[in-house]
C-alpha cells in the first residue's frame, strides 16, 4: 500500500490555552490550560477535502471553508472526506443548533463501514441534543472489527454553551491510543492495550441526523420538527495523517525521525503530557456522567481495558 505523508507545520512551540470561566448544566468551571494542538496543523478547505455524503439539498458550503448542515423532516445531511486515513489528527470547529433539540445528533467521526460492512471500525464524537434548551452533551465511542453490539460509550456534560459560537472537537488516532478532545482538553484516552482497537483506514464524516430512538434519555424525547430545520456549522477542518488505500496492507507512514508534531509517532502524540493528564482528570471528575466501564447491567464481565 502506498501512503502519502501530509506535511506538518515546522513550528514546534505550542501556545497554551487560556483558562476561561465557563458554564454548563448549571455549573461554573475554570477550564485548565493545555497545549493547543489544533494550532499545529493546517486547515483543509471543505470544498477540497470533503464531498456530500447525503442530504445534498440541506448542505451549504460557504467560501469553501465552512459548511452548514441541516436536519428537517425530509432528511438529515452529511459530508465525507475525499481521502481515507490510517491514523492521524482530525478536528472540526462546530457550532450546534440552538433551542430544543431532543433526538438530534451531530456527529464528527471516522468510519470504514462503507468498505467493511461486516467488520468495520469507528471512532465517534456524537453531540446529543436535549429536551432542555441548549443543554447538549457529548458521547464518545469506539468500535473495532464490527463490534457494534459492544460499544464503548462515555458521556460528558460540556462546560460551555455550544450553541453560541464554534468550539473545537478533535480526535487523535495512532497505534498508541485514541484521544478525544474538546477545545484541546482531553476528555478520554483509549489506549491500544489489546485486540480491540480500530486498525483499518477510515473516512472522516460530519453529519446531522434524527436519532429519536435513542439519543435523548434513551428515546424518551424524539425530534420535534416544530423547531426544524436544525442547522449546525462545521469549519476549521483539520485532517493530518496517513492518506491510505483501505484495501491494502497497513504499514506506518511516519518518517524515520518524526517531528514532535507528527500525529502518528511524534512525542506530542504518543502519550499525554503531564499537563494533559491533569486536564483529563479534571474533565472526567467534573463532566463525565456515564462510562461503560461502570455499567454492570450491560457487562457482566468488564472489557479488559476497563481493568
Amino acid at each position: 500500500m502506498a501512503f502519502l505523508q501530509e506535511k506538518l507545520p515546522c513550528f514546534c512551540v505550542l501556545i497554551l490555552c487560556m483558562a476561561v470561566l465557563v458554564s454548563s448544566h448549571n455549573r461554573y468551571y475554570t477550564s485548565p490550560s493545555v497545549p493547543r494542538l489544533t494550532d499545529a496543523f493546517p486547515r483543509v478547505p471543505i470544498s477540497n477535502g470533503f464531498s456530500k455524503a447525503y442530504g445534498g439539498s440541506n448542505i451549504q458550503v460557504i467560501n469553501g471553508s465552512m459548511a452548514t448542515l441541516a436536519l428537517d423532516k425530509s432528511s438529515g445531511s452529511g459530508l465525507v472526506s475525499v481521502n481515507k486515513y490510517h491514523y492521524g489528527f482530525f478536528s472540526a470547529a462546530i457550532k450546534l443548533p440552538a433551542g430544543l433539540t431532543s433526538g438530534v445528533v451531530v456527529a464528527f467521526y471516522l468510519s470504514n463501514a462503507d468498505v467493511f460492512p461486516h467488520n468495520h471500525d469507528e471512532i465517534d464524537i456524537e453531540l446529543l441534543g436535549h429536551d432542555k434548551r441548549n443543554d447538549w452533551v457529548i458521547q464518545t465511542n469506539v468500535y473495532a472489527n464490527g463490534s457494534v453490539n459492544t460499544g464503548r460509550e462515555e458521556k460528558f456534560y460540556l462546560w460551555f454553551d455550544p450553541t453560541q459560537q464554534q468550539h473545537q472537537y478533535s480526535i487523535i488516532w495512532n497505534n498508541h491510543h485514541i484521544v478525544f478532545l474538546v477545545d484541546n482538553i482531553p476528555l478520554r484516552e483509549f489506549q491500544h492495550s489489546g485486540s480491540f482497537f480500530p486498525s483499518k483506514p477510515m473516512s472522516v464524516y460530519a453529519t446531522i441526523w434524527d436519532a429519536s430512538q435513542w439519543a435523548t434519555h434513551g428515546g424518551k424525547y424524539p425530534v420535534n420538527y416544530k423547531y426544524a430545520p436544525f442547522r449546525v456549522s462545521f469549519a476549521e477542518m483539520e485532517m493530518s495523517g496517513c492518506i491510505s488505500n483501505p484495501t491494502g496492507t497497513v504499514t506506518s507512514c511516519s518518517k524515520n525521525t518524526p517531528s514532535s508534531l507528527d500525529p502518528i509517532e511524534g512525542p506530542e502524540f504518543v502519550k499525554l503530557s503531564n499537563q494533559q493528564i491533569s486536564a483529563l482528570g479534571w474533565a472526567r471528575s467534573k463532566l463525565m456522567f456515564y462510562s461503560y466501564c461502570k455499567d454492570t447491567s450491560r457487562f457482566k464481565v468488564m472489557p479488559p481495558e476497563c481493568k
